[in-house]
Formats: structure tokens, C-alpha cells, sequence
């Protein structure tokens, strides 16, 4: 697949570096010779400087052959309107990064493709999302959704008290029938292997375990792994940028209690203009005095989302020993995001991770209609929509000649999410969520196309 980039910031780069690993037919673009240089020397893609607005250089990449052009520099109107000439030019879809988020919310009145962009983007948006979906399902340590909750992956950290430890998958299907959650992908402790896992694979303390559930299955999953169930209601956020003051909007048109705090005096003043029903509070989030004298120790959540990873890492870690039960820091680091739990926090979101995951969809085969990429674990979720020539339709499951490093976690029919069982047969237009490892990613999608 032939594949422009414009922009090698940090979105960019990562991008590219994750499509290059898939043989795609890269070229990056930016006018930084540095960044450039940088990507030519550590990846096999071809870049080109120059103005990504500049239909020269477009033509240049070869803009009328290109199959997808991505345009994620830092400026929102250079996104915009180099995939508007993009497509002018002849590329098949364009996608542009944006950072007003009011352009997701009236982008079907507004009509963006009929300007020539076929989606919209944005890296800050996607974090505030995740976060509150994270909110919402606490006791879990990622989480996903597909079709707004018809089915939805969690994962978890297997403790000593929880009920399947010790058993096989097939024995703990026979000991809790009827339960409407399924595990898809396991990782062992102290290890980096993903295991998909099948009928004899079995539950060890420990694991980091990622599970598809319908409707209900969160429930049945939270009391079978041993966790008490109590409402977040107060929550803390350090730091007032775009990721945090989203965050702190739908908070607060939620059930939240939001607490913000901002060193920089006048964005300080901005939030609490904007967010009347937040506490806003000028101080540096850094400081363990000012955590405690706002009461820290009474937060059911911590977030911080500054600019700086180190910051954001070390006061969850002070969130966290003062008994904050659940922290989410913003890291920037694709190092530290390897970590994960580690370190001590529950649940560490990446930017470039979160766009990305959102592009990839683009470049699968099928009728992709969701993607992302399992936190720390070598291994994707996909959703496809069956068609009338897709071959997944032909057997019943077990008579399927699936790969055996991928499963079918759920699908959806009629709107509602099923986890299907070995007799289940997939119909034209179910939508069908998969989980495989990387090596298996060709062979599922002959299944959809």
C-alpha cells in the first residue's frame, strides 16, 4: 500500500515506523531536515522535504498514486488543507490531525468529505476519551469499545483471589456457565510473550489477562477476579492542556467531581472560566503539600496529563501511596509506556499510540471497521464487517480453518454483542472482532475480503 505522511513530529514518526514495519510503501514529509534525517537513517521509507501544502512536492511523492495520505503535522489548518489538495491531486483517502475537537462534533453537518477529507483525527480527543472509558470501567487496566459498548475488551491483572487462578479455560467455561465474557489474549508475569489462549491454556497469578465481554460481562468479570466494587466520584487532574481540559469537560458533564490543577496562572484562569462546575486551582501539581492540602488522600482517581512524562509518572506514584485508587499518567515515551504496571500505575496512555491505532484500520484488508493495538502485548484487535464474498461465513466456528495465534473474541448482530461459542456460525453482515498476533494478520483477513 502506497502511503504519504505529512508531518515527522512525533505522530509522524511513529507512524511511519509502525507502517514501515509492515512493508507499506512509506514517504514522510516535512520540512524539518533533522527529523528527516533522523527517520532516513532509522527506517526504510523515503522522505521528502519541503511544504506538505505545496502541490510540487505533492506531486513530488507521487501524490496521484498514493492510496492514503495522512497529514499529522503540528498545525491543524496545514493538515487540513494539504489533504484537501491531497485529494484534489488524486489520493484515494486522506486523514488530517486536528486539535479543536468541535470539528468531530459537527463534522457530519459540516461535511468534510465533500472537501476532500475522509476522516478526522485527533490525538487529544482520543486521550480524553480513553480516559473517561477508563473512569467508567476502574477496576480494569485497558479498555476498548466497539459499536459504543456492545462489546467491549478489558484487561486485568490476575490476583491471588480470583476465581479461575489455577484453572484451565475449559474448566473454568464448565465451572461458570452462561458468563458473557471470553479471554482473548494472555501475557504471564515477568514475561513479554502473548499467548492467544485456547481450551487447555491455564490461568496463572499474575497474568495480565485481556477479555472480551457483551453486555454484563464487565460485572461477572469484576467479581470473579477477587476486586471490590466502590464509585469513583472524585477526581484530580494535573495539568490544564488540551488533553486535560477535555478531560475535565466531559467529567464534569458526567458524575464526576473534578478537581484541576494548573501552574501556568493564565491557562489556570482560562479553565476556570470555561469549566464552571471544576475546582481549578493555580499551583504546581508537583509540589506534595499542595496535593495534600487539596486533599489528595479523598480522590478516588488521579490524572495527570502535563507536557512532561516524568512529571506525570511521579505524581501518580505520590497519588498512589497516598492511596488514590486508580492513576492514569500521560507518558510521551514510548520507553516508559513499555513499563506499564511495573511502576506502580495503573494505566499509562500514549498520544502517538492511540492516533495510530485509529489510522491502522485504514491500511487492513477487509472491511475494517475498527482497530487497536493491545497495550504492552504483541497483538491486534480488529473489527470487520462480513460481506456476501466474505469466507468467514462458510463453516461454523469450530469447522473453520482458523489460525491457531488468533481467536474470534465477540460479534455483533442486530446490535447486540454475542460471544460466540464453537457452533456459532457468522452471518453476512455481523460485525466480527478478532484478536491475532501479528504473524496471523494475513491469514484472518482472507476470512473477510
Amino acid at each position: 500500500m502506497k502511503i504519504i505522511i505529512a508531518g515527522a513530529g512525533e505522530v509522524g514518526f511513529h507512524l511511519a515506523k509502525l507502517l514501515s514495519y509492515e512493508s507499506q510503501e512509506i514517504t514522510l514529509i516535512d520540512t524539518d531536515k533533522n527529523s528527516l534525517a533522523y527517520a532516513n537513517d532509522h527506517l526504510d521509507i523515503r522522505v521528502i522535504k519541503g511544504d506538505v501544502t505545496s502541490i510540487s512536492i505533492l506531486n513530488e511523492a507521487r501524490i496521484n498514486t498514493s492510496e492514503l495520505f495522512i497529514a499529522v503535522t503540528s498545525s491543524e489548518t496545514t493538515n487540513i488543507t494539504a489533504c484537501v489538495l491531497a485529494k484534489q491531486l488524486g489520493a484515494k483517502q486522506t486523514i488530517a490531525r486536528i486539535s479543536n475537537s468541535e470539528f468531530l462534533d459537527e463534522k457530519d453537518d459540516i461535511g468534510f468529505t465533500k472537501f476532500g477529507i475522509d476522516e478526522l483525527i485527533s490525538p487529544e480527543t482520543l486521550a480524553a476519551s480513553e480516559i473517561e472509558l477508563l473512569l467508567n470501567q476502574y477496576g480494569f487496566n485497558d479498555t476498548y469499545e466497539f459499536e459504543e459498548g456492545k462489546l467491549t475488551m478489558l484487561s486485568l491483572r490476575l490476583s491471588r483471589t480470583a476465581s479461575f487462578v489455577g484453572k484451565t479455560v475449559r474448566e473454568a467455561a464448565e465451572v461458570f456457565p452462561e458468563l458473557h465474557f471470553v479471554p482473548i489474549a494472555i501475557q504471564r508475569f515477568g514475561t513479554q510473550y502473548t499467548i492467544i489462549p485456547r481450551g487447555d491454556t491455564e490461568f496463572k497469578e499474575g497474568d495480565k489477562v485481556v477479555f472480551m465481554t457483551s453486555k454484563g460481562g464487565d460485572e461477572e468479570l469484576f467479581e470473579l477476579s477477587g476486586k471490590v466494587k466502590t464509585e469513583l466520584k472524585n477526581i484530580m487532574i494535573l495539568g490544564g492542556s488540551k488533553i486535560g481540559y477535555k478531560t475535565a469537560k466531559d467529567l464534569c458533564a458526567s458524575k464526576f467531581k473534578v478537581k484541576l490543577i494548573e501552574s501556568d496562572k493564565e491557562i489556570a484562569f482560562e479553565c476556570a472560566d470555561d469549566l464552571p462546575k471544576a475546582l481549578v486551582i493555580n499551583g504546581d501539581g508537583r509540589n506534595v503539600e499542595l496535593l495534600e492540602e487539596e486533599n489528595i488522600s479523598g480522590m478516588d482517581a488521579f490524572i495527570s496529563v502535563t507536557g512532561n512524562s516524568e512529571t506525570n509518572i511521579m505524581s501518580c506514584l505520590v497519588a498512589k501511596s497516598k492511596g488514590v485508587k486508580k492513576t492514569i499518567a500521560l507518558v510521551e515515551n514510548m520507553d516508559y509506556y513499555q513499563l506499564s504496571q511495573s511502576i506502580g500505575i495503573d494505566t499509562l496512555i500514549n498520544k502517538k499510540l492511540l492516533a495510530a491505532n485509529n489510522i491502522f484500520r485504514y491500511i487492513r484488508r477487509g472491511e475494517v471497521l475498527a482497530m487497536t493495538k493491545l497495550s504492552n502485548m504483541n497483538a491486534e484487535l480488529l473489527e470487520f464487517e462480513v460481506t456476501s464474498k466474505s469466507k468467514i461465513t462458510q463453516n461454523k466456528i469450530k469447522d473453520l480453518d482458523f489460525p491457531r495465534s488468533a481467536i474470534i473474541g465477540g460479534v455483533i448482530r442486530n446490535d447486540i454483542g454475542i460471544i460466540p461459542l464453537g457452533d456459532f456460525q457468522i452471518e453476512m453482515g455481523d460485525k466480527v472482532v478478532v484478536c491475532c498476533l501479528p504473524r496471523s494478520i494475513t491469514q484472518v483477513e482472507r476470512f473477510f475480503f
